[in-house]
């Protein structure tokens, strides 16, 4: 089993500064103009949650630690940081023109004392869930709900077209099962899809020929990527082998 996060990952990751983080409150999109975002922890966030009621398909930790590292692939694969050994690092400060995207490359490049992958997969995860959906439904493609009783309660972001929810879980699924390649948003899905272990539920009932593709596809991908990935596997084998221990 992959070790969880050290005391020396956590008490840094405790320290990168968390001053309040300003989230624009504009409105939503027209829905009908809401199409598929393009941006890999939007589409991570639709696999990870039912098309139809919101509800989470992985427990919190992995969730929260998965859209993390989607954060972070939308900047690998805008050019801003890479991976390598187990730490970021920032290649360009230019800002991005999405708001969220812009927020994470300025605390990363604030904060360079602190390059550990996994401490920025920990710091981002506090957060990566409310940020996304807060990106989300500026986009139009969720709206929040309450859910549970009135002492209990609490916000499911429930898609507005579960069409569009569910197209980046049918893709993928289809892709992996058929044995096909994949592009790079898809490839990176793939890697977050197995590192979570939301690989389970999206190749339920495929063959052990879909199983060994999608490992293959992931271990052959760019090697910071793979880097990125195995910080990530690790944190969240970490948080499964805690949960069952406890």
């Amino acid at each position: 089993m992959n070790p969880a996060l050290g005391a020396a990952d956590e008490h840094a990751a405790s320290h990168v500064r968390s001053e309040p983080v300003p989230v624009p409150r504009t409105a939503p999109a027209d829905t009908a103009s809401a199409a598929r975002t393009g941006r890999i922890a939007d589409e991570f966030f639709f696999m990870c949650h039912d098309d139809r009621t919101g509800r989470s398909r992985l427990f919190d930790s992995a969730l929260a630690h998965g859209l993390a590292a989607g954060l972070l692939i939308e900047l690998y694969y805008g050019g801003r940081i890479t991976f390598e050994r187990g730490h970021v690092r920032v290649k360009d400060i230019r800002p991005p023109q999405d708001w969220l995207q812009h927020l994470v490359l300025d605390r990363i490049a604030a904060e360079q004392q602190h390059t550990a992958t996994r401490v920025w997969l920990a710091f981002l995860g506090s957060s990566a869930y409310e940020q996304v959906a807060q990106r989300m439904w500026q986009s139009g493609l969720v709206r929040p709900q309450q859910a549970g009783p009135f002492w209990r309660q609490r916000t499911l972001y429930v898609p507005t077209d579960i069409n569009t929810a569910a197209w980046s879980w049918a893709r993928l699924s289809q892709h992996l099962r058929n044995g096909r390649t994949l592009n790079g948003v898809d490839l990176a899905l793939a890697g977050l899809a197995l590192h979570t272990q939301l690989d389970t539920t999206l190749l339920d009932g495929a063959s052990p020929a879909a199983r060994s593709h999608l490992r293959r596809l992931v271990e052959q991908s760019w090697p910071p990527l793979r880097d990125l990935l195995a910080d990530l596997g690790s944190v969240v084998g970490g948080a499964v082998l805690s949960h069952r221990t406890s």
